[in-house]
């Protein structure tokens, strides 16, 4: 081989091969939405380097609030469980710095005022007592809530996966679950089953979400209809109406990756 071929194949070769030298890893989109922004190199290999680029120089002159999702739930119903592991918390890991989640477990429970037992929950004694687990979690462990939470839903023992005693069996516990219960129930117009979500505050089909973000999606509704994306993939409600609703710059995530909304309701 000629020198000056030999040389254009060394040339191309290390074109090829240099950013691998830098100590990351290799090329190759092998990694999840979350972690596009992590290196140029791993940018680059899934086509988001600019949106990266634009989204790091603006991150911290941004004064664009996220989109405020709140999810009313039970501690043990099957279709909040489902939602919480299938849909919610990986578009909130894919989606967290334009989003942010508020928990609230009380979902269809009643507030009894009683020495023993002040509250009474559609699946019985231990979701009253997953609720109030969970409203110890919330108020105890703040940002890292949301997760310890995932693991609990996502778990076989909702109940047994967590331990704040000293919380649930206390005066804190009701005090936290009596919170809940005011908000549940401030709730216009008032929840009819659980999972319930309000986006940015509001669930109403008045709302403008519903022409303006969501088109045929119906978030508001018992049956939610899914969007078919391009290429064949269905694009979760939940998902799209985040991307849709943040006036920021889109983080690269919302180009891509889709999850399953369950239609199951308790």
């Amino acid at each position: 081989m000629e020198l000056s071929s030999l040389l254009a194949v060394c040339v191309l070769s290390c074109a090829v091969w240099r950013r691998s030298c830098a100590g990351h890893p290799k090329p190759g989109c092998r990694y999840p939405p979350s972690q596009w922004c992590r290196s140029l190199e791993i940018s680059i290999a899934c086509h988001v380097e600019k949106q990266c680029m634009e989204l790091n120089a603006t991150r911290t002159s941004q004064a664009v609030p996220p989109v405020s999702v709140v999810l009313y739930y039970e501690s043990l119903c099957p279709a909040c469980r489902a939602f919480i592991s299938g849909q919610l918390f990986p578009t909130w890991t894919m989606l967290q710095d334009i989003m942010s989640v508020t928990l609230v477990p009380y979902g269809n429970a009643k507030e009894i005022p009683s020495a023993d037992s002040p509250f009474t929950c559609q699946h019985g004694e231990p979701e009253c007592r997953g609720n109030l687990i969970q409203a110890c979690i919330v108020h105890l462990t703040g940002p890292s809530a949301f997760q310890i939470i995932y693991c609990m839903e996502s778990s076989v023992d909702v109940v047994g996966a967590a331990h704040v005693a000293s919380c649930w069996t206390g005066a804190l516990g009701n005090r936290l679950m009596h919170a809940n219960a005011v908000m549940t129930r401030a709730l216009r117009p008032a929840h009819t089953r659980v999972p319930w979500v309000t986006v940015n505050g509001s669930r109403t089909a008045e709302s403008p979400l519903k022409t303006d973000c969501l088109k045929d999606l119906d978030l508001f509704q018992e049956h939610v209809e899914e969007e078919e994306e391009e290429g064949g993939q269905a694009m979760s409600s939940l998902f799209l109406l985040v991307c849709r609703l943040y006036k920021g710059l889109k983080p690269p995530a919302c180009s891509g990756a889709s999850v399953r909304l369950s239609r199951n309701f308790c």
